[in-house]
Order: C-alpha cells, then sequence, then structure tokens
C-alpha cells in the first residue's frame, strides 16, 4: 500500500513549522562488541569443530610409540536469512509535497528499520541462549555441561546463576579458566569484554573501573582492575531482553559469528500504471556460534 496524500495531509499545508518522528538516535551496530563479522558466499556456512590429541603418554624404552586419533567433534551451521522491507509513495503526494522531499525522510525510517532488525536478531541469541537456543554440540548456548569428544564437560555459566557482582566475575574468570578441548586439555581461556543489559552499566563501571574494592570498607585494591582480568572493559547492548543478565566474551577463537552473504543495498522504481515510486533496502545475513566456550553468561539471580 502507498503512502498517499490523506496519510501526508499536514505535510502539504503551509504554515508547518517542524516535522519530527524520524530523527531519533539509534543505538549502532552494537553486535560488533559480541560477534566476529564474516563474509559468506554460499547460501549457509558451517563450522566444524576438530578433536585434537590427547596428553603424550611416556615412551618406555624398547615398546612401541602409542599413535592417537582425531576426529570431527560437531558441525556448527549457520543460515542466512534475507531481511528487507519496502515503501510507496503516490505520485500525487509527491507533487503536492512543500517541504523536504517525502523520499529522502522515510529512506531515513526504512534504514532505521532494517538496522533495529539486525541488533535484536543479534541479541536474540543472547537472550534465548539460556532456554532455547543451542549450539552445534546439542546443547543450549550457556550450559553447565557442554559435551565433548573425551567424555568431560565445560561450563559457560555458573551453576547458580548470580547478579553481577564483584564475587560473580571472579568465578566466571576461574570457570573460564578451567575450559579444556575435546580431548581434555586446559585451554588457556580468558575474559575479553562485559557485555551487560544498560541497567548494569553503572554496576560495572564501579566493578572495572575503580581502583579499589566495591562495597567494603577496607582498603583492598580492585583485583579485577589491577589484573586486567577484563581487558577490554564492558559495553552496553540495549536489546538484551533480561535486566539483570550478564557475559562476558573470550579469546576462544571462531566463537560467536556474524555472517554477512549480501551487504544492505537499496533500490527503487516507479511504477508505470500508478505513477507510484517504490523503494526497498534489503539484506542477507546470519547470527550464530561456532564454539560456545567464546562465551560465558548467568541470567542473573
Amino acid at each position: 500500500m502507498a503512502i498517499s496524500r490523506a496519510q501526508a495531509l499536514k505535510e502539504l499545508l503551509p504554515g508547518l513549522n517542524a516535522l519530527f518522528g524520524l530523527e531519533y538516535k539509534k543505538y549502532e551496530n552494537e553486535h560488533t562488541e559480541i560477534y566476529e563479522t564474516e563474509n559468506s558466499e554460499r547460501s549457509f556456512e558451517e563450522e566444524v569443530k576438530l578433536s585434537g590429541f590427547g596428553a603424550a603418554p611416556v615412551k618406555n624404552e624398547g615398546s612401541a610409540i602409542v599413535y592417537d586419533n582425531a576426529q570431527e567433534s560437531f558441525t556448527a551451521r549457520y543460515t542466512h536469512e534475507t531481511v528487507a522491507m519496502g515503501f510507496a509513495i503516490t505520485e500525487e503526494a509527491m507533487e503536492d509535497n512543500l517541504y523536504d522531499s517525502l523520499s529522502a525522510r522515510y529512506t531515513k525510517a526504512l534504514a532505521r528499520g532494517m538496522a533495529y532488525t539486525k541488533q535484536v536478531k543479534a541479541a536474540s541469541l543472547l537472550n534465548t541462549g539460556f532456554t532455547s537456543f543451542t549450539s552445534g554440540d546439542g546443547v543450549t548456548l550457556f550450559n553447565t555441561a557442554h559435551p565433548t569428544v573425551s567424555g568431560i564437560t565445560n561450563a559457560n555459566r555458573p551453576s547458580t546463576d548470580v547478579d553481577l557482582n564483584e564475587t560473580a566475575l571472579e568465578q566466571a574468570t576461574i570457570d573460564i579458566a578451567a575450559f579444556k578441548d575435546e580431548r581434555g586439555l586446559l585451554i588457556a581461556a580468558r575474559p575479553r569484554k562485559l557485555i551487560i543489559p544498560p541497567s548494569s552499566m553503572f554496576i560495572a563501571t564501579r566493578l572495572l573501573e575503580t581502583d579499589q574494592r566495591v562495597g567494603t570498607a577496607d582498603n583492598d585494591i580492585n583485583a579485577i582492575r589491577s589484573n586486567g582480568t577484563i581487558p577490554g572493559g564492558y559495553a552496553v547492548n540495549h536489546y538484551l531482553t533480561d535486566t539483570d543478565a550478564w557475559f562476558l566474551t573470550t579469546d576462544v577463537p571462531n566463537g560467536m559469528k556474524h555472517f554477512v552473504r549480501t551487504a544492505m543495498t537499496t533500490a527503487m522504481d516507479g511504477d508505470f500504471d500508478t505513477g507510484n515510486v517504490r523503494y526497498k533496502a534489503r539484506e542477507r545475513y546470519s547470527f550464530g556460534v561456532s564454539d560456545p566456550l567464546g562465551i560465558y553468561g548467568s541470567t542473573g539471580a
């Protein structure tokens, strides 16, 4: 359905002082704080986690060397979605407009809608990662028992979910340091950045940016800051739906990924019969996770 003169009546009348409602600021590209971005040339992408070798055994004199086997562990699949939206303006509405071009204003609104959808989709993996979204290993993204080939499990959430505080961050760092690979060998994993909803930004500032411990009369140093435990600091994501959930990205490679199949393109054309002018925007992408050890999370208490 096209935007007609009836829908833009006030914009067609002289004496109008201001048009507003389309110029709000927006939160830009917050997904880049969580995801690595790569390009894709296929309808979907698959990434396979491999199992390496176990710890090397002692070889006794004269005995045969032990040969180990490697194998595939699990496959993470990224299926690209097409996100598109458009609008049309009648020929008469274009002719009678007395102010800025209608199309120029509404193309900004179109870009805003496209950007909003991308941020919601990016945050949805974190919002649903405790309950429904599963990683390639078959369990929820945030889980206390991510399976491995060797039979041991990894936990990228606390056994009892807790709110963001000093003790919780310290325990999360310890949990991340305990990550093991598919054959049970320790991974030298560390936290990288804290991801929080807006309601936790002041807590995060006090935890990460003060020299002394928070909420104590003791003159102890802030060990999290002093040790450089979370080198990337924190980033606020305004699309997180749980107001007390919090997340830590880690330095484990191939964790959270964003594949771009087709960058956003815009186009316009005129309809010969009606004279309406149509505008559209379109892009293809996917958000997902290859290695769930690339992130740690808690739903809060």
